[in-house]
């Protein structure tokens, strides 16, 4: 059974970045923000067995599932190579993601966070590719395909060797389209040119293109005042062809609302905004950024519990700004409750698993110095 990609919202629910009270996800907040969604007529779920510490899918089971008809919404989720350690476990995690979601099969499963290494040969070693096929005959499954955070190279391999693929998922953003390291433009156009359903992730760069510098912004907000900044990157990735779905981690219900504007009555880029948009990248490469995206992957596994995604983000305002001293404050607080810069023991854990391939060791010494 082939997608059929008539019925795919172009705005997909990311559930990475849930709102969160006291420490644990928002479950009211998230009703509202699914309600608004789905109202929308948009009905696509995007979850992982990592996600929010694993409450994620739990969270899908009580805010959606429980709460709408099961065919009314797609709900997508993720399975992770770095839990696998035997044969068996891959049966096991799947049969533990049914329960935590609720559910009796998923829209949509993917293989997590495809890469060249450890992952892509965990995912051979255990036969992931036939096993998820065989899942898919039991209906369990109704369609496959694998996210993505490796090269080129990779995936031209990945696609050769498994023509049962159906769709891929890989970061796409207006930033990243000549970064080495993620390479969006030339993994865009394998898949498009093999005619492959694209789901784009981190279309905002973990909010690094919602929240830019004053006088970058304001080349954006001249041109369409009515407009947010975060809906250009979105409108972007809306225009390319072959795009299925973009998905967004909204934290909450005023990001929902703005997208769902941008997408309600959808307007690709003219050629003068596409013009300006690449202006506002050849601006932003000219700035030095930590490009860490808040996946926040690497903080699970940290010995100091150290907050990584928040400590860039400290430094990347620092970058730009470095009297600021609300970052400097809103540093003091996160280190009340998590480990300082300076705490980082240089273990690599975090560089193991970080999508974005950053120099995590490195630029804690850069934070550590700036921040302790």
């Amino acid at each position: 059974m082939s997608i059929d990609v008539s019925r795919m919202p172009k705005l997909g629910f990311g559930m990475m970045r849930l709102p969160e009270k006291d420490g644990v996800i928002d479950h009211e907040q998230v009703c509202s923000m699914i309600d608004k969604y789905m109202q929308a007529g948009m009905n696509y779920f995007d979850t992982a067995y990592v996600y929010h510490g694993g409450k994620s899918e739990v969270e899908a089971r009580e805010a959606l599932v429980k709460r709408y008809p099961r065919d009314s919404f797609m709900l997508a989720t993720k399975l992770p190579a770095w839990e696998i350690k035997k044969a068996e476990d891959v049966e096991r995690l799947f049969n533990e993601q049914l329960s935590r979601a609720g559910v009796d099969y998923f829209d949509f499963y993917l293989l997590h966070s495809m890469e060249d290494g450890a992952n892509y040969d965990t995912y051979v070693k255990y036969n992931c590719f036939d096993w998820c096929m065989k899942r898919k005959a039991e209906g369990k499954i109704k369609h496959f395909g694998f996210s993505y955070h490796g090269t080129p190279e990779l995936l031209e391999t990945l696609l050769d060797e498994h023509p049962e693929v159906e769709f891929v998922q890989i970061q796409l953003n207006y930033l990243d389209r000549t970064n080495p390291d993620i390479q969006s433009q030339r993994l865009y156009d394998i898949l498009h040119e093999r005619e492959i359903p694209i789901i784009v992730m981190e279309p905002v760069k973990g909010g690094t293109l919602a929240s830019m510098a004053p006088e970058i912004e304001a080349k954006l907000k001249n041109h369409r005042p009515e407009k947010s900044v975060a809906s250009w990157a979105l409108r972007f990735v809306g225009s390319l062809p072959g795009v299925m779905t973009i998905l967004s981690g909204m934290s909450n219900e005023a990001q929902m609302e703005d997208n769902i504007d941008t997408f309600r009555d959808f307007e690709a880029l003219s050629d003068d905004e596409l013009k300006l948009v690449n202006e506002v990248t050849e601006d932003l490469l000219g700035m030095p950024q930590i490009g860490c995206t808040a996946c926040r992957y690497c903080c699970d596994g940290c010995p100091k519990k150290i907050s990584i995604p928040d400590v860039f983000r400290t430094v990347n305002t620092l970058r730009r700004f470095p009297e600021d001293l609300r970052s400097r404050n809103f540093y003091s607080g996160l280190t009340q409750k998590s480990g300082r810069a300076s705490d980082c023991i240089g273990c690599g854990q975090c560089e193991r698993v970080c999508p974005q391939h950053l120099p995590v060791i490195e630029l804690m010494k850069e934070a550590a110095e700036k921040l302790d």
